[in-house]
């Protein structure tokens, strides 16, 4: 099966509920006027997309309208998928890892996948020849390192660990060195399940960077934000406080094979401005992909 065929399987719930609403303005469709775009600005607000960014879409797909002339359904539906796309496509999606080594520091609240996200990327940068340490700086929870282990020798990366405990930057250190040593392409660490409200967690994340920056000041830095996708508009406070406390270059989207809320991820990257660079549909090591907006857009309208 395509990457696209399982995209499309796992928006399975949000295509639905999007194109149930879609289908029921465009059963009566007539003509584009105000009446007809304010029910579809309804329906991208109750798709989780936004109010903001509803507005953007609806106000842009309005003046292609009326400058293009647009009259057909089809049509209609076509120039707001290129609504949608123009957001999605800020920037480029792949990942900044130029330098040998390269830091991949993965943060993201409890549950969302994190840990699971970590092994299906390291999986990648593997089957495309990198070699790959991965740091289990999350020592709050001995599971977390647990189920870490299993996934690093899956994706076949070597895997830093000490007790639960520990100071997570004294980890991360650690790593750095054996990256160093071992001449590794990349080191990807993992992060406790923060809560954003939770001040002394972010605290430890302000030190790991620390120690990044200090031990690898000329090395390429990717930061990944691990979203669910069930959650909806509560994604959109998780990305602000991640924000503040940390320079998110890319998100990372799970879980959507499960959700009906697919649409919020649009009124993230508009809002924020920052790309998703990964999209995981399925439980498998290898369904993890880089992410397409155009696939993406296709699968829910």
């Amino acid at each position: 099966m395509s990457f696209f065929d399982k995209l499309k399987q796992g928006m399975n719930k949000t295509k639905k509920s999007f194109n149930e609403k879609i289908n029921n303005i465009f059963s009566n469709f007539r003509k584009v006027d105000e009446e007809f775009l304010e029910e579809l600005e309804e329906i991208l607000i109750m798709s989780d997309i936004g109010i903001d960014t509803s507005t953007k879409i609806i106000s842009n797909l309005k003046e292609r309208i009326k400058k293009e002339k647009i009259e057909e359904e089809e049509e209609v539906k076509q120039a707001l998928r290129e609504e949608m796309q123009k957001i999605l496509d800020i920037t480029d999606v792949s990942l900044k890892l130029n330098t040998k080594p390269s830091v991949i520091l993965v943060v993201g609240v409890n549950g969302v996948g994190k840990t699971t996200s970590i092994g299906k990327i390291a999986n990648r940068l593997a089957k495309d020849g990198k070699k790959v340490v991965i740091a289990a700086a999350d020592t709050f929870r001995a599971a977390a390192v647990e189920q870490l282990e299993i996934w690093a020798q899956r994706a076949g990366a070597d895997i830093v660990k000490r007790e639960e405990g520990v100071d997570p930057a004294s980890v991360v250190y650690d790593a750095i060195k054996i990256t160093k040593e071992k001449q590794a392409d990349i080191l990807i660490v993992d992060t406790a399940g923060r809560l954003h409200n939770k001040k002394y967690l972010m605290d430890e994340l302000n030190k790991m960077q620390k120690v990044i920056n200090k031990e690898m000041p000329d090395s390429d830095k990717e930061v990944l934000l691990v979203i669910d996708g069930t959650t909806g508009q509560n994604a959109i406070s998780q990305v602000k406080a991640f924000k503040e406390e940390a320079d998110i270059t890319g998100l990372v989207l799970t879980k959507l094979d499960g959700t009906a809320k697919g649409g919020v991820i649009i009124g993230i990257v508009e809002e924020n401005r920052i790309p998703v660079k990964f999209i995981g549909i399925g439980e498998q090591i290898d369904d993890m992909e880089i992410f397409n907006s155009t696939d993406f857009v296709k699968a829910i309208i």
